[in-house]
């Protein structure tokens, strides 16, 4: 059911004084775009009529077929605590973008992930619900706003003040959250210092994804009244942990988790488990998409509690997928390598079709692991059948470029610009001279 019309937007603009709003939408890489429109605008903007210069945008179109449409999605309405002046607003509108034919644009991230949902409500599920963990640091600013490499504090797990010196700023950030009509679950001082953690009441993947996008916001331009910088980055600091965001899912038929069944010893219904080794089977492939950055897989070795290894476990937190202890309609698969730096929208696409070429191919479920995985050896997660992730961003992309389920759920337009992308970001890392390598050799060679 709708939460807007048209006119409940109209009568809140003049409610509110909204002077102006700003359609928002992601472009392939995972970045917020926006149109601001004067209220003015804002009866076009509702009858989808609003164009944009598609060429602009990162993994979008070529100049010769630039001409696109946002279509605003009137369920996304919100009045942001920040921009507009004493007395007026800024508010926003999330949109899908179209073609001037009328048709979902094939590089719309948001339009990429309800496609593939659309896949899944044709197998007799009428929702994929998620309930993402995002990570993220806050590191001091300096007098221009730039940021620094200097933490703000010195906290550790789930620690108070005065060690968790950002415990203000994070509950300013769920209070600026709950007026936005986020439900948080909980917020706590993560694992290394300057760095924690908020998470989400789960949503449907779409409302999930949309959030995440308006989260980030919040999250920086909190940071900003504090005088921090917040950075979604996986790994910023070396030696300690890098920032996840550990995705827990669930399918639904109505009112019935499909993931739960009491007559099984886990709880667990063969759909779930044929879905768990989907994400398996093809989680080797879709980490160039939750894991999208060179820097994602300084985050992706052993000793930092982030999974590299291909495994599952109902209480082991080493492997790559935990099954949490809820039961019933709380039943979920926590998939725990993607990081926040990822495309929300690619990245729960990805993992859905993973999930649902499980589903329908019946795909075997391999034997958990309760072992730590990070203190086992070559020869033993061998014997286990324990694959690694990939190790850098280019091995991701040759695994992503070979897995025809994974490039169905992109398609061919996205994947090919995805990829380009990537490869670019790659070799100019690759071919980058960097400050370790002149420690190393400089006086010894």
């Amino acid at each position: 059911m709708a939460k807007f019309t048209k006119e409940d937007i109209l009568k809140s603009v003049q409610e509110h004084n909204v002077e102006y709003i700003r359609l928002q939408f992601t472009d392939l890489m995972g970045t917020i775009k926006n149109v601001e429109i004067p209220k003015g605008q804002l009866k076009k903007a509702l009858d989808n009529k609003m164009m944009f210069d598609g060429s602009s945008i990162e993994g979008f179109v070529r100049i010769e077929e630039s001409d696109m449409y946002l279509y605003p999605d009137l369920d996304t309405w919100i009045i942001y605590p920040w921009g507009g002046s004493e007395n007026s607003r800024v508010a926003g509108l999330t949109c899908d973008v179209y073609t001037p034919d009328g048709e979902p644009f094939a590089g719309d991230p948001r339009g990429i992930l309800k496609k593939v949902i659309k896949e899944a409500e044709e197998m007799g599920f009428t929702s994929f619900n998620v309930g993402p963990e995002p990570e993220f640091f806050l590191f001091k600013a300096d007098e221009r706003g730039e940021p620094t490499l200097d933490l703000n504090d010195k906290g550790g797990y789930f620690d108070l003040a005065p060690l968790d010196l950002g415990e203000n700023c994070r509950r300013d950030i769920v209070v600026t959250l709950d007026k936005l009509g986020f439900e948080m679950e909980a917020s706590h001082h993560e694992v290394a210092p300057g760095q924690h953690e908020i998470d989400f009441q789960y949503a449907d993947a779409v409302t999930a994804a949309d959030n995440i996008q308006i989260f980030k916001l919040v999250v920086k331009n909190i940071a900003r009244r504090y005088g921090l910088h917040a950075t979604f980055m996986p790994k910023p600091l070396f030696g300690v942990n890098g920032s996840g965001m550990h995705t827990h899912q669930s399918l639904f038929r109505g009112k019935e988790n499909v993931f739960f069944d009491d007559q099984d010893e886990l709880g667990l219904s063969q759909t779930a488990r044929h879905y768990l080794a989907g994400l398996l089977k093809h989680a080797k492939a879709f980490t160039a998409v939750t894991n999208p950055l060179v820097n994602s897989y300084k985050r992706l070795v052993p000793g930092f509690e982030a999974p590299c290894y291909v495994a599952w476990s109902p209480t082991n937190r080493s492997p790559l997928v935990r099954v949490p202890a809820s039961r019933g309609l709380s039943t979920r698969i926590e998939v725990r390598s993607p990081d926040p730096s990822a495309n929300p929208y690619l990245a729960l696409a990805v993992m859905l079709k993973a999930g649902l070429d499980g589903i329908k191919h019946k795909q075997a479920l391999p034997k958990e692991t309760d072992r730590n995985i990070y203190v086992m050896d070559e020869e033993e997660r061998k014997a286990a059948g324990i694959e690694s992730l990939p190790p850098t961003l280019k091995a991701a992309l040759d695994e992503l470029q070979k897995n025809e389920v994974i490039r169905e759920a992109l398609g061919e337009h996205a994947l090919t610009h995805f990829v380009e992308a990537k490869e670019i970001e790659w070799d100019m890392f690759r071919t980058q001279v960097h400050p370790w390598e002149r420690e190393q050799y400089m006086s010894l060679y």
